[in-house]
């Protein structure tokens, strides 16, 4: 699959477009090496956001059956299901909008705004960096008249708060968006919604709310299917320190917010405003909180959350490497089989 990713990239070089594979995941290349024979050459494939999966086909045809050849060679155990949100071989893309009314396109730069990368090849001369590109000249996959938001390098960037400016304000919602920045509403994987359906508990993970988390959520369908009364427990696994996405500084979100953000994401994926804007709501979507407490992390009002029903339960966590508090694995497991047992 890498052999043949590569063949693809030098096939289609073009003086405009060279492929960068700096810092590019081992994962990602083999992933697009089996869906995509035309990879789009301005981008390394270091995170989904920058992932090219659409234009063709190759041998399956699809990214869902270049997870199951993944999670085969890798001998994943047959308890463990991979599922993608969306079964698509076109690239999604996301928006968000701010409390002061700005909007911000890219998964990138939600979360973690990326710097100017040299292109590596001394036979291409870089354009001029006070120039603004004329992206439709560019050879890439990308459509005519698409953002050129969209078609940056996401390359040179860092997730550490210290390296990333605060967002002017909080981020009020997250939606898709096709190439031309107009609103989407994609359809949630069958399987996924199938999965969910059948599950008694449904964890939402440590991760970015609102470039990881959210974007599963607000897919037509999920939302219907977590709230329904076959799911018993619905666990949210707060995050252990407040960053970029869930900031800015001075106007932190706090668990009850982290809540809020998720049953508005589930809401608006199958109903009107009005229905899901009441404080019952926020049970439907989460009826677990499972926390950690100490200096950097959001703050969690036990009796407010216990007094819209949600059962928040405290973890001991351990000090990683950079001096921030993670959970500990020999905590963190216990404390979700209680749950789901109960």
């Amino acid at each position: 699959m890498l052999n043949t990713l590569n063949l693809e990239i030098v096939k289609r070089t073009r003086p405009t477009s060279v492929f960068n594979f700096a810092e590019a995941s081992i994962g990602n290349l083999f992933l697009t090496g089996y869906v995509v024979p035309y990879p789009d050459l301005s981008i390394s494939p270091l995170h989904a956001d920058a992932l090219p999966f659409s234009r063709a086909r190759l041998f399956a045809g699809s990214f869902e059956s270049a997870i199951y050849l993944l999670y085969m060679i890798c001998s994943i155990p047959d308890s463990v299901s991979v599922l993608p949100a969306i079964n698509s071989n076109f690239t999604h893309h996301i928006s968000a909008g701010l409390a002061n009314g700005t909007q911000i396109t890219g998964q990138v730069a939600i979360s973690h705004p990326s710097g100017p990368t040299a292109v590596p090849d001394d036979g291409v001369v870089a354009p001029d960096p006070s120039e603004e590109p004329d992206h439709d000249r560019i050879e890439d996959a990308n459509l005519p008249g698409s953002l050129p938001a969209l078609r940056r390098q996401h390359i040179a960037f860092s997730k550490a708060d210290s390296d990333n400016d605060d967002l002017p304000a909080r981020v009020e919602r997250v939606w898709y968006i096709n190439p031309y920045g107009h609103e989407i509403w994609p359809v949630a994987n069958p399987k996924v919604l199938a999965a969910i359906e059948a599950s008694a508990t449904v964890i939402y993970s440590i991760g970015s709310l609102y470039t990881s988390i959210v974007p599963s959520v607000i897919l037509r369908g999920v939302g219907a299917a977590i709230a329904a009364s076959g799911v018993r427990h619905r666990v949210l696994i707060l995050n252990g320190r407040i960053d970029r996405e869930t900031g800015p500084g001075g106007d932190e979100m706090t668990a009850r917010d982290f809540v809020a953000a998720i049953v508005r994401a589930g809401g608006e994926s199958w109903a009107p405003e009005d229905e899901w804007r009441g404080e019952e709501m926020l049970r439907r979507y989460v009826s677990h909180l499972v926390y950690l407490e100490g200096e950097g992390t959001p703050v969690v009002d036990v009796d407010e959350l216990t007094r819209l029903g949600i059962v928040c339960v405290k973890v001991k966590g351990r000090m990683g490497k950079q001096g921030e508090l993670r959970y500990d694995e020999g905590e963190l497991g216990p404390a979700l089989e209680g749950i789901v047992d109960s």
